[in-house]
This record gives structure tokens, sequence and C-alpha cells, in this order.
């Protein structure tokens, strides 16, 4: 697993991935709260940066691996 997302990529996707937790816990009622857990997904791929759907996709927001393949 390479890193595939660059650091604003994951700086949103961690910030969107705490929102959507925190949000969900919050607003929804009694077991419906089991899907703030949807959050973890943007907070996981923002965390590692990788993400495998970008590698599906064949996308690449960081600017290393874009180096990388130039040379």
């Amino acid at each position: 697993m390479s890193v595939n997302e660059g650091s604003k990529d994951r700086i949103i996707r961690v910030i969107a991935g705490l929102i959507i937790i925190v949000v969900l816990a919050v607003f929804l009622p009694g077991a419906a709260k089991w899907w703030a857990l949807i959050g973890l997904v943007p907070l996981i791929t923002g965390l590692t940066g990788f993400c495998a759907l970008y590698t599906v996709l064949g996308i690449k927001t960081c600017p290393m691996n874009a180096k990388a393949k130039k040379s």
C-alpha cells in the first residue's frame, strides 16, 4: 500500500470523518447512532494516506508519487 493522497486531501478527509462521526452520533436517535461509523472510512483513509477507490480509479493526489513518475 503506497500513499496516494496529498496532504490537503488527507486533512479534509480527517476533518470530514470527525464531523460525520460527531454529528451523526449526536443527532441520530437510539440505534440509528450506528450510522456514525460511516465517518470511520474518511477518517482512516485520511490517517493512512491510502484510498483503495483512488487505486481503482487511477487517481493520485500525492505530489511525491507524481514527481517519481516524471523521473
